[in-house]
């Protein structure tokens, strides 16, 4: 009887002219295209610090697509995630701590995001690795005066401000995530842990002796210009180099002690070579060292130079046509290409990225007829941006992030940049571009490679940029237990007393 009634139903929608239709109306199935499609989105969350002491959060949405294919372009969708002002003045540099590898609690996934500014403050943020909760379409999107998304993340919140150092912030670093290492123009480089935010130790450096008055010093009349241009962690943690203004050398840490290893003085040969002067400062302004720890690169003003762990000059890094330096950082090769050491990133005032190869150099035709010079150039493997594309505004800072491989063949680079204007851009590189007739090259060849893939405009000055590819929703992975055994160098007892957190 119960069949019987179905088959009536049937006949009598039949009649009706209603088709019934099998599983529900307002979920349709989806296809696996489309399935393997909002599986493979790329989720960039980007930070900019910039001039107006505005901290700016953006999520850049990129849909799965063929990085080899050249005449497509995905629809990169992008929101703002916050926007708020951190600091009482300019934000002169951000740092993220690593991510977790442990799986045991979900959904507390969590990055450190440290904004060093210069109010003399470290400020502390919670930033969440999982992309934000998709909105529901019944809920109405917040008004905002821009023609820009709002994506606020839930999990996001503020954690404090560190007031150790007594002038300008000038570098953050997380070597790992129990510790963060920080340094200012009070030349000073302290080591704070992450568990209760207790400064274990503070590296102070010798002030230098005010010789002259080179161009650009801002130092008060009689004084002398000090403190911490940059720092760089070896990956064994167990060694640091660090630059200072008014200095023309560069120092060895032994992070182990926390004590001067040695002093690396610049030769008057070797600062002419990337361009300083006779009227210039002749100081390191960026450092890097290379994932595999064989080299590092000290940025100058001008050019760069990379040295071997027996800090010998290996090349040098000198634009053309001459400009300066902005950001310098290394990039590790993938898996296909073995045989390289990895390549070495540059951003400069017009407006490019230069990408160049420590590992393959050739002399220059102007260092040949020099007597003395033995500095070869590295090799330029390629150029995003310049003034070939209409790109001529200076980058300030960078990030280089690697898209998860489908396959060997597939080797894909996300680079974000910032530029002075606001704008922030998104470009896609695939590394057999770099390795494409790579032994026909010379010094003076500046092909372009990459695409520029989307670009997003901020109203402010951009001074410095941190990015980091987000996890799906539905990963759940947990945060890492805070060991000591990471980065347990440096005695826990030390300077305690010169730690000073300010909980908001």
């Amino acid at each position: 009887m119960v069949k019987r009634k179905r088959d009536t139903e049937e006949q009598v929608l039949k009649a009706n002219g209603i088709h019934k239709r099998d599983g529900p109306l307002t979920q349709p199935a989806q296809s696996p295209t489309s399935q393997i499609k909002s599986s493979t989105t790329t989720t960039i969350q980007i930070i900019t610090g910039a001039y107006e002491r505005v901290l700016h959060g953006v999520i850049a949405a990129i849909p799965a697509y063929d990085y080899s294919d050249a005449h497509t372009t995905p629809s990169v969708q992008f929101s703002d995630s916050f926007l708020f002002n951190a600091h009482s003045s300019s934000i002169r540099c951000l740092a993220l701590s690593p991510k977790s590898s442990s799986v045991n609690a979900p959904q507390s996934q969590k990055i450190i995001l440290a904004s060093g500014g210069a109010d003399e403050k470290v400020n502390l943020y919670h930033l969440s690795a999982l992309s934000p909760p998709q909105q529901d379409v019944k809920v109405p999107s917040l008004p905002t005066l821009a023609n820009t998304k709002v994506a606020e993340n839930p999990r996001n919140r503020e954690l404090g401000s560190l007031l150790h150092h007594s002038s300008s912030v000038s570098a953050l670093y997380f070597p790992t995530r129990s510790k963060l290492l920080s340094a200012g123009e009070d030349n000073t480089i302290a080591v704070s842990r992450t568990r209760d935010w207790t400064v274990l130790s503070t590296i102070k450096l010798p002030i230098p002796k005010a010789v002259g008055r080179p161009s650009g010093d801002t130092a008060p009349p009689g004084g002398a210009p000090t403190g911490v241009n940059d720092f760089a962690v070896h990956p064994s943690m167990k060694l640091m180099i660090s630059v200072g203004k008014g200095e023309k050398c560069m120092r060895l840490w032994n992070l182990v002690t926390g004590k001067k290893a040695g002093v690396l003085n610049f030769e008057r040969g070797l600062l002419q070579s990337v361009g300083e002067g006779r009227w210039s400062r002749g100081e390191g302004r960026k450092l890097e060292w290379s994932s595999s720890g064989e080299e590092f690169t000290v940025g100058f003003e001008r050019g760069a130079i990379a040295f071997g762990m027996d800090s010998k000059p290996k090349c040098r890094v000198l634009p053309t046509p001459t400009t300066k330096i902005h950001q310098l950082h290394y990039i590790a090769a993938a898996k296909l290409y073995e045989d390289s050491s990895g390549y070495l990133a540059v951003s400069t005032e017009d407006g490019r990225i230069i990408i160049c190869s420590s590992s393959h150099t050739a002399i220059s035709q102007n260092e040949a007829s020099q007597v003395g010079s033995s500095i070869p150039d590295s090799l330029a493997l390629g150029q995003l941006g310049g003034i070939d594309v209409g790109l001529v505004n200076r980058v300030k800072d960078f990030e280089v992030l690697r898209r998860d491989p489908v396959n060997e063949s597939d080797s894909a680079l996300i680079i974000v940049t910032g530029s002075s204007d606001g704008s922030i851009r998104l470009w896609a590189l695939r590394e057999a571009e770099l390795h494409a007739k790579a032994s026909q090259l010379t010094h003076t060849d500046t092909r372009q490679v990459g695409r520029l893939l989307a670009t997003y405009q901020t109203p402010s000055r951009i001074t410095c940029l941190k990015a980091f590819i987000m996890l799906g929703n539905h990963e759940s992975l947990a945060e890492e237990g805070q060991s000591e055994d990471e980065f347990d160098g440096l005695e826990d007892g030390e300077d305690e007393s010169n730690s000073s957190v300010n909980e908001q």
